[in-house]
C-alpha cells in the first residue's frame, strides 16, 4: 500500500521532518528500488544514502555453441536466450556486474588485468547512472531528495559519476553542508579506517578526523545537524565485526579462539571523538552489515541499519526531526 503522497506529509507528521537512510546496498538492483519505494511507502521528506554503492563482483557470461556459459557463486551454469534474462536478474540482486562476451573477446579481458579493471568501472558508472536517472524519474512531483555519498568501497573515479550526473532530485552529499529543511542541516564524510580488504577509499584515524572537523566548520548550529559518517564509532553495539587474520597470498580468514570466533570493532575512534565533543544531532553510519543497532553518545542517538543487500532485503532507519530534537525513530527492513 502506497504511504502519503508529498503534499500530505508534513501535516501528517506534526511538522517533523522524516529521513529514511540506508547503506551498504552494494551494487543491489532490487535493493536500491526498494530503497526509492520507501520515500512513498513511508512518507518521508528525504532519501540519505550512507555509502557502498558499487558491487563487488563482474560475472563473465560467454557466448559459446550457440548458448550463453557463466560461472555464478561457484556453480557453472549454460542457458539458452531465453533464459538470459532471468540468469542476469539473478546476478543482480546481490549486486553483481554482468557481461556478454564472445569467446575470443573474453580470452582477451582475463588476460589484460588493466582491462579489467577499466570494463569493472565502466559497468559500475553505468550502472550508477542508471540509478540516478531512475531516482529522478521516481521522485519526480514528489518534494523529496536523495542525498547520496560513496563509502570505502567505492572507487573515486565511480563517484565522479554522481557529481557529473546529480540532478533536481538527485544529490552528491560529501564535502557539501546539506540544508535538510531549513532548521537541520547534515554533513558527510564517506571515509573508513584501513581494512583487511585494501578498499578505495581508506584512511588513518587522523584524516578522518581532520575532514570531519572541516565539515563541522561549515555547520551554523551543530546541535542541529545530522553527522552521515559512513564508518560508525568505535567499539560499540554499532560497530562489532568478526576479527580477520590476514596472510600474505591469502584471503582475509575469521580468528577463532577456544572455538569461538573472535570479534572487533571494525568502526572509527575519530569518529567516536568527533560525536562526544560535538554532540550533533544525530549520527548515521553504515560499513558494518552484522551491526544494525543504535547506541547513545551523550546526547547524540546514532544509528546503523545494518545491511542485507545479498539477499535483496533492504534495512534501514527512520528518523524524524523536529525543532532540533529527534522526535523519533523506527528500525526498518522488507
Amino acid at each position: 500500500m502506497a504511504g502519503p503522497r508529498a503534499k500530505d506529509r508534513a501535516k501528517s507528521h506534526e511538522g517533523a521532518t522524516r529521513i529514511f537512510f540506508a547503506a551498504d546496498i552494494h551494487g543491489s538492483q532490487v535493493t536500491f528500488r526498494k530503497f526509492l519505494a520507501a520515500a512513498d511507502f513511508y512518507g518521508v521528506n528525504a532519501l540519505v544514502f550512507g555509502g557502498d554503492l558499487m558491487g563487488k563482483v563482474l560475472v563473465p557470461i560467454v557466448r559459446r555453441n550457440g548458448g550463453f556459459h557463466a560461472t555464478f557463486q561457484g556453480r557453472d551454469e549454460a542457458f539458452d536466450t531465453d533464459g538470459l534474462q532471468a540468469f542476469t536478474r539473478a546476478v543482480e540482486q546481490p549486486g553483481f556486474y554482468w557481461k556478454v562476451f564472445e569467446q575470443d573477446e573474453y580470452e582477451a579481458v582475463e588476460a589484460d588485468p588493466l582491462a579489467r579493471h577499466g570494463l569493472f568501472h565502466e559497468l559500475a558508472s553505468a550502472r550508477l547512472t542508471e540509478w540516478i536517472d531512475l531516482a529522478e524519474d521516481r521522485l519526480r512531483g514528489t518534494g523529496v531528495r536523495l542525498y547520496m555519498t560513496g563509502g570505502n568501497d567505492d572507487e573515486p573515479a565511480v563517484l565522479e559519476t554522481l557529481d557529473r550526473h546529480e540532478g533536481e532530485h538527485v544529490v552528491a552529499s560529501e564535502g557539501r553542508l546539506i540544508e535538510l529543511d531549513g532548521e537541520h542541516t547534515m554533513i558527510t564524510v564517506g571515509l573508513s579506517t584501513f581494512t583487511p580488504w585494501d578498499t578505495p577509499r581508506e584512511a588513518s584515524e587522523e584524516e578522518i578526523a581532520r575532514t570531519i572537523g572541516a565539515a563541522t566548520e561549515l555547520v551554523p548550529d551543530i546541535g542541529r545537524c545530522v553527522f552521515n559518517l559512513h564508518c560508525p564509532p568505535k567499539d560499540t553495539p554499532i560497530d562489532t565485526c568478526l576479527k580477520l587474520e590476514v596472510r600474505p597470498g591469502e584471503l582475509p580468514r575469521p580468528i577463532r579462539e577456544a572455538g569461538r570466533f573472535v570479534t572487533t570493532g571494525g568502526g572509527s575512534t575519530a569518529v567516536r571523538e568527533a560525536i562526544e565533543r560535538y554532540q550533533p544531532l544525530v549520527g548515521l553510519h553504515g560499513h558494518i552489515h552484522e551491526s544494525g543497532g543504535r547506541f547513545r553518545i551523550g546526547r547524540t542517538q546514532t544509528f546503523n541499519p545494518g545491511s542485507e543487500y545479498v539477499q535483496g532485503v533492504l534495512q534501514g532507519v527512520i528518523v524524524s526531526l523536529k525543532r532540533g530534537k529527534l522526535a523519533s525513530y523506527q528500525h526498518t527492513q522488507g
